[in-house]
């Protein structure tokens, strides 16, 4: 069920607990605790976990005969657990007892988790439970639970237990389970004053430490026990509830690592932060207003179903990369702070949710980026491993930015372990190089852009030109042994070499990034231009080369369309309709067809949008101009044909591909676009992809979609210090207004309402914004509003 401000389930669900725990989820960019039932340990039905952002480690597990290592974003002590029974029963939960009622309320605009559950006792009593729980956006290293225990039908002797325990694992993805999860060791709990227990641990291989405190206080008065059983601190409290009348409990946590900034010891800087905390009724005051302001930064006004998913989708983007991510050291999780699905790692995701966050949130987008420049040095490492020049990026990064792209992964359908050859997904540095220039264009900072920016752009662009490799016989140079976004085309069948040539979007972007890396450096002031090709070494000659194969790289076609490689049009045609009937959802084709001991390597057949990411990235004249330098002319026929034949050739397994494909056929004004948006939108509601979202979020999905209705549908671009507008006209989606953060002014509100499109620029000091249209452009002042066109 779902209102304007809130997201609710009713009635208990055990198939449909981990879902909900993930959708529950709270966090404030600093951690995250996903929304478990606090009376519930870890089992099938329910997982707890917290999560604190960069915190990894790394542990070496032995699977298939083989040695692998992974690292992991670690679930870290749990504060959460408070249970409770009558006097002489069992402890109660609604897997053993009976649940007359419940309900769980996500409250998107206060940060908080609302429960109500009634349960059934003996002689026919029923006890209430309602709980409010927060994780403090305004202090990030705060959470706390208020539970209210009210009586019916006679009094109760109620006994609580709240725990803080280090026993936690990761345990949390059934396919990792053949992994060691065990990331915890040297705990040892105490009590610091009474009422207040502490627990300290750290991290195996990483060594970070943890420190954990927690405060019990309420129950009218009532006396906290406390015993240490390693390795938990429990504290008890002994109630007696009369009938009618509540009792009330609060808990009070605070969480430190070694990696927070300004403190000596996580464990002393944990318990005076939770000494010195407030009532419960005071943080949450203090939380609602810092989720107020978030809000008005970053909210946005779509009506109707759309818009509450796009606010639910906002949260969470909101909840792991918040105005705390400036201060922390920490990419872009791929599935949030969630869970622990593809180990909290960081893939490319960030391609899609820092175009949102460049408008809203700029300080967040520059310290995402700063993440991979101080990792700038492990990529050119990576490269000259392999004797080339420049940056590689890693697919997947954690704590250092080494590659931690796994080697093996499970085929839960076949249940074998099989060779995994994502890392070879390099197209990861267009994505970094793009940001750099997206962040730049929309904040205008040029202090990042003429140092780690341009860095970052030049490493990246000389690793795409070392690359590249003249091929005489084509006239071209070529891209070899890459995989593109599709990732279930890998090899090459029969081939026994992994890696692909020539894909397209591949090749394409290593041309945007040469290129626009020499616009980059022609737009430096000369000293730092000077001072950064000196000290990178880059010498005229290389410059040269960055120009020629921005103009050759290799773009291979077959039957009229793009190929998404050379060689894809000699694949065999997939029977899709046969496939569908006998699976029904034929998301994963690639695991099916592998259980057959078949591979989708044979087939033309795509996991989602590779060809057609190009139209995500770039606007129809900018795709253009794109292939014009590469000596192809890229008419509206030819992208047309190219995106009927990749449609019908796609099978939409990742959540990503609905976003992709609503947001390219909107720009080509389709009238099936709007079933992939909705596709797009309940990815994570409605799990779409088979139970993957109750392992965390996908939050480039979630990110997309916000940035759909901000950049997509308006055809909003950032550049050449202007914002272009060229609205789409979606008749499903027609209405929706959001404010901006553009180039130093705050608040600029854009609004789009059937047949005109209004922009007001908020009274400052600041320069006016140039705003550019098809039929021209305007200058708009601040204190001005304007009524641009009238859409047809």
């Amino acid at each position: 069920m779902v209102t304007a401000g809130t997201w609710e389930y009713d009635g208990y669900d055990p198939e449909q607990e981990r879902l909900r725990e993930a959708l529950c989820t709270l966090g404030n960019g600093c951690f995250a605790t996903r929304g478990a039932l606090p009376e519930c340990d870890a089992d099938e039905v329910h997982y707890p976990g917290t999560y604190v952002a960069g915190c990894y480690n790394r542990l070496v597990s032995h699977v298939a005969g083989r040695q692998v290592e992974n690292e992991d974003l670690v679930n870290l002590p749990n504060w959460l657990p408070l249970r409770f029974r009558p006097a002489g029963t069992s402890w109660l939960t609604p897997d053993v007892a009976p649940v007359l009622d419940h309900r769980q309320t996500l409250h998107l605009d206060a940060g908080v988790l609302e429960r109500r559950t009634r349960y059934g006792l003996a002689a026919a009593r029923m006890l209430t439970v309602r709980q409010q729980r927060i994780v403090h956006m305004g202090d990030p290293h705060l959470a706390a639970l208020r539970t209210e225990f009210t009586a019916e039908g006679g009094p109760v002797e109620l006994r609580v237990e709240a725990v803080i325990d280090g026993g936690v694992t990761n345990a949390g993805v059934p396919r990792y389970r053949d992994l060691d999860g065990r990331h915890l060791t040297h705990v040892h709990t105490g009590t610091a004053v009474p009422g207040t227990v502490w627990l300290r641990c750290r991290t195996r291989t990483s060594d970070i430490r943890v420190g954990l405190a927690a405060r019990l206080t309420g129950g009218d008065g009532a006396t906290v026990t406390t015993r240490h059983e390693h390795p938990r601190a429990i504290q008890h409290l002994a109630l007696r509830l009369t009938p009618g009348r509540p009792v009330t409990v609060d808990k009070t946590a605070a969480l430190h690592t070694s990696h927070d900034p300004a403190i000596s010891d996580p464990l002393r800087a944990a318990i005076d932060r939770v000494l010195a905390a407030p009532h419960f009724d005071d943080l949450l005051t203090t939380h609602r207003a810092a989720w107020d302001r978030l809000w008005r930064r970053a909210g946005i006004d779509v009506p109707g179903e759309p818009g509450r998913i796009l606010r639910l989708h906002l949260f969470h983007v909101l909840q792991t990369l918040s105005p705390h991510t400036a201060d922390r050291d920490v990419g872009v999780p791929a599935r949030g702070l969630h869970g622990e699905a593809y180990r909290g790692h960081v893939f490319w995701d960030e391609l899609f949710v820092l175009p949102f966050l460049n408008l809203h949130l700029p300080e967040v987008s520059r310290a995402l980026l700063q993440y991979r420049h101080r990792r700038l040095g492990r990529a050119c490492a990576a490269a000259r491993a392999v004797g080339l020049r420049g940056a590689m990026y890693p697919w997947q990064s954690g704590s250092d930015g080494r590659d931690e792209t796994q080697r093996l992964h499970l085929n839960p359908r076949s249940g074998r372990w099989l060779p995994d050859h994502s890392h070879l997904q390099r197209h990861v540095g267009s994505a970094i190089a793009y940001n750099v220039v997206q962040y730049c264009e929309a904040s205008g900072d040029t202090d990042f852009l003429h140092t780690q920016g341009a860095e970052m752009l030049v490493q990246i662009a000389r690793f795409w030109a070392d690359s590249a490799h003249w091929d005489a016989h084509l006239g071209r140079h070529r891209i070899r042994g890459v995989v593109g976004p599709d990732e279930y085309h890998d090899a090459y069948p029969d081939t026994g070499r992994a890696g692909l040539d020539d894909n397209t979007y591949t090749n394409v972007t290593a041309a945007w990034v040469l290129a626009r890396t020499l616009r980059t450096l022609a737009s430096l002031p000369q000293p730092r231009r000077r001072e950064l090709l000196e000290r990178l070494g880059v010498d005229g000659e290389e410059s040269v080369r960055w120009e020629e194969v921005s103009r050759t790289l290799y773009v291979p076609s077959h039957d009229g369309v793009l190929s998404q490689f050379a060689g894809y049009g000699e694949l065999a045609e997939l029977d899709w309709a046969g496939y569908r009937a006998r699976y029904g959802d034929i998301r994963r084709l690639d695991r099916i067809l592998e259980a057959e001991g078949d591979t989708v390597n044979r087939y033309k057949a795509s996991k989602q949008a590779d060809v057609l990411m190009l139209g995500y990235l770039f606007s129809p004249s900018e795709l253009q101009e794109l292939f014009g330098r590469l000596g192809h002319r890229l008419d509206e026929e030819t992208w047309q044909r190219c995106v009927d034949y990749y449609l019908a050739r796609t099978s939409h397994g990742s959540t990503l591909s609905g976003l992709v494909h609503g947001w390219v056929l909107a720009r080509a004004r389709r009238a099936e676009a709007w079933a992939f948006v909705q596709e797009a939108l309940r990815g994570d509601i409605a799990d779409v992809q088979g139970g993957t979202t109750a392992e965390g979020v996908h939050l480039g999905a979630m990110g997309g979609t916000l940035d759909l209705v901000q950049r997509g549908l308006p055809g909003l671009e950032t550049r050449d210090g202007a914002i272009w507008l060229d609205p789409v006209p979606l008749p499903e989606l027609s209405s929706y207004g959001f404010r901006l953060r553009y180039r130093g002014h705050w608040g600029v509100r854009l609004r789009l309402e059937h047949d005109r499109l209004e922009i007001a620029v908020p009274p400052s000091d600041r320069s006016p914004i140039e705003v550019r249209l098809r039929e021209g452009s305007v200058r708009v002042r601040p204190g001005e509003k304007r009524r641009l066109l009238r859409p047809e």
